[in-house]
């Protein structure tokens, strides 16, 4: 069980809310920073509490349990409250948790949804004509299903009292920036010195790289055409299209591609467009050929072909990452063993 920290009046109260499934390493990296905030500080600056509805021990993704006691009928205006949801998340429709949050936000507190959680404020209203994040894997599935919602991909945002943030290392960054608020930079140097997080990102940083490659790190008319390609997803643009507003030839865009991606500009496209159409597939309700559309694949044959020869298994067999009956999610495949397969020689490697 999780240890918490002993309450004291003149502490910030932050308030972890469960869901099942939770990821532990995102209430890990929220927390962390407010527990060495306390431990630097003379007095204790924050405390935590773990709660559920109902008050329910949760258990996280990886097995481990939470004890936690049930919603505080009332929080004080600035309590934290974060909300920490995984796999399931999008699915966990309950009625009194988003009555609560609506009447905490009413209240003054301030909101903070990690991970999958930004399905559960969508849902109960909180997002609309808000810009939000949520865990890359998930987030074109919220925007499909929650149009009002300005989407970004990046670490975090705070909009007002109502904030979101991707999980994982990302809620460092997030409290860290909290604590700031609160308590100025000295002290989350001092924070980011003994987590040895350096350095302290901005909310507005990616979530990822490129198949493990920093777009600050490519050839800028290599990253112009991937920016362009993620922009157009479903109505992809052509190569000599794409050569063309990064002010290139078709050739020279393609000789750069193969340089810096170990690809074409046609196969790293079609491999976007594969990784937005698996994450569309588990967490929205679209049908199969609604979702190649959404890719860009005018074919659903192509799309299926495509699908199977880059993930090893149909779309339609791919609809649940995680089905009630595992104990753990499902995401065969990744891309960069994909792109293995197209350089040189690759499909022979694979096969040793």
């Amino acid at each position: 069980m999780l240890t918490e920290i002993k309450q004291t009046q003149q502490s910030g109260r932050i308030v972890c809310v469960l869901v099942p499934r939770f990821n532990m390493m995102s209430l890990i990296s929220l927390l962390e920073p407010a527990r060495i905030a306390n431990y630097l500080s003379r007095h204790p600056l924050y405390t935590v509490e773990h709660c559920s509805v109902g008050g329910a021990t949760v258990t996280a993704s990886n097995g481990m349990p939470v004890a936690c006691t049930d919603l505080p009928d009332k929080l004080a205006r600035d309590d934290l409250v974060l909300v920490v949801g995984s796999w399931g998340a999008e699915h966990h429709d309950n009625p009194r948790l988003e009555s609560w949050l609506r009447r905490q936000e009413r209240a003054g507190a301030r909101l903070c949804a990690v991970e999958m959680a930004p399905y559960i404020f969508a849902r109960a209203g909180l997002l609309s004509g808000r810009k939000a994040t949520a865990h890359w894997s998930y987030l074109a599935g919220l925007l499909e299903n929650y149009p009002e919602v300005e989407g970004a991909e990046q670490l975090f945002t705070i909009d007002g009292r109502i904030m979101t943030c991707a999980g994982s290392t990302g809620g460092i960054d997030l409290m860290l920036e909290l604590i700031k608020r609160d308590h100025g930079d000295a002290l989350i140097t001092e924070i980011s010195d003994n987590l040895m997080h350096h350095t302290v990102r901005e909310g507005t940083d990616p979530q990822r790289r490129p198949l493990g490659r920093g777009l600050e790190g490519l050839p800028p008319p290599v990253r112009a055409a991937i920016k362009l390609m993620d922009a157009h997803m479903d109505e992809p643009l052509s190569v000599p299209q794409i050569a063309q507003r990064v002010g290139l030839s078709q050739r020279q865009l393609e000789r750069q591609f193969n340089r810096s991606m170990g690809c074409s500009a046609v196969q790293f496209g079609r491999l976007m467009r594969l990784q937005h159409a698996r994450v569309l597939l588990i967490s929205t309700d679209l049908g199969v050929r609604e979702v190649a559309a959404a890719s860009g694949f005018n074919s659903l044959s192509h799309f299926a072909y495509a699908f199977r020869n880059c993930f090893g298994s149909r779309p339609s067999d791919y609809r649940q990452g995680w089905p009630e009956q595992n104990d753990m999610p499902a995401w065969p495949g990744t891309l960069a063993r994909y792109l293995e397969t197209l350089r040189p020689h690759g499909a022979a490697r694979a096969r040793r």
